[in-house]
């Protein structure tokens, strides 16, 4: 069963570019504007990996929602999702669990309209999507509720987002957001994260944030002590906080490692 929730009417902008939009391009993707292209091209040119590290996140998005599926989690809140590529997470999850309910949230409209021709789930399952910004967790929750129970685990997905939010100081307050999402959730629950680093190639990184900033879009790379932070209270499953091509790798994964660092880090917890 597949619908969808709007929490604000749509207007695409295609005057500025928009990260869902740029890693689409990164993706090989064709749901994107010039001037996604061309900052995508910028920030490609400054940091070479950034199209290695747009596929390794899609890659342990597969990985870590299969893995929370096997240990018997069923629901599954992405937020920030990106403009649909396959196989999308929803597929992943109902590939082991066919009933699995999966509910998609994401700001940019593109991200709607795209999601409502292709979001299509298991007849057991749900695949829902709301249009909704990470930075209002009511909103979010609350749509997300009607398909998700949250007395029930729930997986909460924010991969390769939390680098486009701020601290208290920058008025975003990452670490409060998180606190208010895991709060929402059952014991038993799981979050998956992945954060972009300077901590393995600082100069790269910096020339690359500091287009992403030019261009309208705050961007803030964090150690991995910083990282960390974002579970703390949680139970880390193996192998902890790591790079993201090192989280349980596959064989592609251990094939994309040889072709060099990507500088962002990833984690998966569960909710004691």
């Amino acid at each position: 069963m597949t619908s969808g929730h709007e929490a604000a009417p749509i207007r695409i902008d295609t005057t500025r570019p928009h990260p869902a939009r740029v890693y689409d391009w990164w993706l090989g993707g064709k749901d994107n504007y010039p001037v996604d292209e061309e900052l995508g091209r910028k920030i490609l040119a400054a940091d070479p990996a950034v199209r290695r590290g747009a596929r390794a996140n899609r890659r342990f998005m597969h990985r870590a929602t299969r893995a929370v599926a096997l240990a018997g989690v069923r629901q599954f809140l992405d937020i920030g999702t990106g403009i649909p590529t396959e196989p999308n997470l929803h597929q992943v999850a109902q590939g082991v669990a066919p009933k699995a309910r999966v509910v998609y949230a994401d700001n940019d409209p593109i991200v709607l309209r795209h999601a409502e021709a292709l979001l299509r789930g298991t007849p057991e399952g749900v695949t829902d999507y709301v249009h909704a910004d990470v930075r209002d967790p009511d909103t979010v929750l609350s749509l997300a509720a009607e398909s998700l129970d949250f007395g029930q685990p729930v997986s909460l997905s924010l991969v390769a987002l939390t680098h486009y939010l701020g601290d208290a100081a920058d008025g975003d307050d990452v670490h409060g957001l998180l606190k208010r999402y895991v709060e929402a959730l059952a014991p038993g629950s799981h979050l998956i994260l992945s954060q972009v680093t300077a901590d393995l190639n600082a100069e790269a990184v910096e020339r690359a944030a500091e287009l992403f900033r030019h261009s309208g879009t705050p961007f803030f790379p964090r150690s991995i002590g910083e990282f960390s932070r974002f579970f703390d209270g949680l139970e880390l499953l193996g192998p902890g906080v790591i790079p993201v091509s090192g989280w349980r790798p596959d064989a592609e994964d251990v094939t994309a490692q040889a072709e060099g660092i990507v500088p962002v880090y990833a984690g998966v917890a569960r909710k004691p």
